[in-house]
């Protein structure tokens, strides 16, 4: 594959490599991941996927668009490195989780900020969009909705409207598995999926 957006493609195409040798009877047993002899078998957001092996391809079971780059290479992650992690029924902020407090600042950027101003100032679209989604909606915020994120992991986005004395403000909750089940950085990346999916149902 020539390579043209770096940033997306280059780490798409390490983990790409990395699963060509993956061990699907290990994957299973780590994920509890569905797997056919052929394809590893995903729910993301509520979408079903089929992710071909060892040489990937991945096709959405609805006949809708694939996901993007980044997803994708964020579902590779998950094959190779992912695990099961029960859920215990608690919430928590990304700053209350493992590492939470050295990567805050680049994930306000990427997740929270950005989480507020694109649905702060769209309230109606936002609700629109979640229940699409099949979200569950919640009474915190001025809007909030729960989602199934991928297996046994949840997340949960609040929203407030800006005026004219404050900005939007928006806040990203996570099951509490995320803690053991997933690295720092691909809660940040978990935050952006959520995101851009909602944003792609408005």
């Amino acid at each position: 594959m020539q390579i043209e957006n770096h940033k997306e493609e280059v780490p798409f195409s390490y983990y790409e490599n990395l699963f060509r040798d993956l061990n699907p009877a290990y994957a299973v047993t780590r994920t509890g991941i569905k797997w056919d002899g052929k394809e590893f078998y995903v729910n993301l957001l509520g979408r079903d996927y089929a992710i071909a092996h060892p040489d990937y391809t991945i096709r959405a079971l609805d006949g809708g668009k694939l996901p993007p780059l980044p997803t994708q290479t964020f579902l590779l992650r998950y094959l190779l490195e992912g695990k099961a992690v029960a859920d215990k029924g608690s919430w928590l902020t990304f700053r209350e989780m493992p590492w939470g407090e050295l990567y805050i600042t680049p994930y306000t950027g990427r997740v929270l900020t950005r989480a507020a101003f694109t649905f702060g100032t769209r309230i109606a679209a936002f609700r629109t969009a979640c229940e699409k989604m099949g979200a569950i909606p919640l009474k915190h915020g001025d809007a909030g909705y729960q989602f199934d994120f991928l297996d046994s992991y949840r997340m949960q986005l609040l929203v407030w409207e800006g005026d004219d004395e404050f900005p939007p403000n928006a806040q990203v909750l996570y099951s509490d598995n995320f803690s053991d089940g997933f690295a720092a950085e691909d809660r940040v990346v978990a935050g952006d999926i959520l995101i851009t999916a909602i944003k792609g149902n408005m």
